[in-house]
């Protein structure tokens, strides 16, 4: 599928990955639709960008039905490029030394990070499906989700984000499958990890020693490496269905 000309959303596009994803489909030549619920981020971004920001918790579904609503009237019809990068970190033991619970994290990690995910999935699908196909494919549009290599290598007290992460992951293929007959295309990337404000509270003996175990590159990844994926995925109609690691062949340890 063509970038040039065409109108993308991006979930998370205040900062981080979200933020580079939404600044290379504008170089690209798309008109880009900045979704946040820090609308100050997405303002700033849409700003730079030239494109339209809209403020969001993904959690929500009227106020992302609202978001697309918002953003189809500001560009022109409906998005056939969304990206959804929102999403939380959390860490925390399933038993902690002081025999505390932690069931109340695990319920917002997964509402944010799954059920938002679905939520920005299934309010996209419905608004591509409407569109009419743009090629002899048939094709109306795709959709790229973010999960985590820590869906498959989690690390000790990464339980409930691992999950989330891995619920992305799992409903990749059965969505795309889904979402065939309407020309949607459904893909994951599952980052490793990134210079995002996630890991901004690294000091540099901690990030050194993270970058160390880093096969290669020996470096956290760069935020619009993570978009340069993104792009080959919207680009390559027959990337459907699968998720993507993008780590530097890293391997998480247990803790």
């Amino acid at each position: 599928m063509r970038i040039e000309g065409e109108i993308a959303l991006v979930s998370g596009g205040g900062s981080g990955l979200g933020e580079a994803t939404a600044r290379r489909l504008a170089a690209n030549g798309a008109k880009v639709a900045v979704v946040d619920r820090d609308g100050e981020g997405a303002k700033r971004v849409a700003g730079e960008i030239g494109g339209f920001a809209a403020v969001a918790d993904v959690t929500d579904a009227e106020a992302v039905e609202a978001a697309f609503s918002q953003a189809a009237e500001a560009l022109g019809h409906a998005p056939r490029i969304v990206v959804n990068c929102a999403g939380i970190g959390t860490a925390a033991r399933i038993l902690p030394r002081d025999g505390s619970l932690s069931i109340d994290l695990f319920e917002r990690t997964i509402k944010v990070n799954l059920i938002g995910s679905y939520v920005i999935m299934s309010v996209a699908a419905r608004a591509m499906a409407a569109l009419d196909p743009m090629d002899d494919d048939g094709a109306r549009g795709v959709i790229v989700n973010t999960a985590s290599v820590a869906y498959q290598d989690g690390q000790i007290g990464q339980a409930a984000y691992a999950a989330s992460k891995g619920g992305i992951a799992s409903m990749t293929l059965p969505a795309a499958r889904e979402l065939a007959r309407f020309g949607i295309r459904v893909m994951t990337i599952a980052p490793g990890l990134f210079e995002t404000p996630m890991a901004g509270g690294l000091d540099a003996e901690v990030k050194a020693a993270i970058e160390k175990g880093l096969p290669f590159p020996s470096r956290l990844g760069r935020p619009d490496e993570y978009a340069m994926l993104v792009q080959q995925i919207v680009e390559n109609p027959l990337l459907n269905g699968e998720t993507i690691r993008i780590d530097s062949a890293v391997r998480l340890a247990p803790k």
